[in-house]
């Protein structure tokens, strides 16, 4: 992990956002295989897999997942997640959208707002990104989120800020 310990947690061990791609990379796979190895949750599973990139596997154990807990938020977010991994952008936005009109002014919003920006910020879309991940930073800090999540959201914000202003 050297080099790494500075990057936002993503939320699973061994599992770090990368601050340049705001993308999820395996930083430690002892410790990601370790926690997969004691994991019940198939949602686990399907994040890692995403991380990997085996979209198709991920979309497979997320539709069983689904049918078994259809109102999963997780789970419905990771569905845009496999969209996203497949080179989807578009569709993936209109779900996170989706999402958003759901969650909106719930505790959930400020996540559909990162997911949302990391979304806009894979597909080039930097100016969409900086609204979202602004968003998403005013909400959790608003909320007194974990520290980890405040640091997530303003280390994506700088980076998608960084990318605007070099494109201006």
């Amino acid at each position: 992990m050297v080099g790494t310990s500075d990057w936002p947690e993503a939320g699973f061990p061994g599992v770090r956002i990368n601050p340049v791609s705001l993308l999820p990379e395996i930083v430690n796979e002892e410790v990601c295989r370790a926690a997969l190895a004691v994991s019940t949750d198939p949602a686990d599973t399907i994040f890692v897999l995403l991380v990997e990139g085996h979209a198709a596997e991920a979309a497979e154990l997320l539709a069983e997942a689904r049918f078994k807990d259809p109102e999963s938020f997780r789970l419905r977010a990771f569905e845009a997640e496999v969209l996203r991994v497949s080179h989807r952008s578009d569709r993936a936005l209109e779900l996170f959208k989706q999402l958003l009109g759901e969650f909106q002014g719930t505790d959930r919003e400020a996540l559909v707002q990162q997911y949302l920006g990391k979304t806009h910020f894979a597909a080039g879309h930097a100016a969409a990104a900086v609204v979202a991940f602004s968003r998403a930073l005013d909400l959790r800090v608003s909320q007194s989120a974990d520290a980890a999540q405040i640091y997530s959201s303003t280390v994506a914000l700088q980076r998608a800020r960084d990318v605007l202003d070099l494109a201006c």
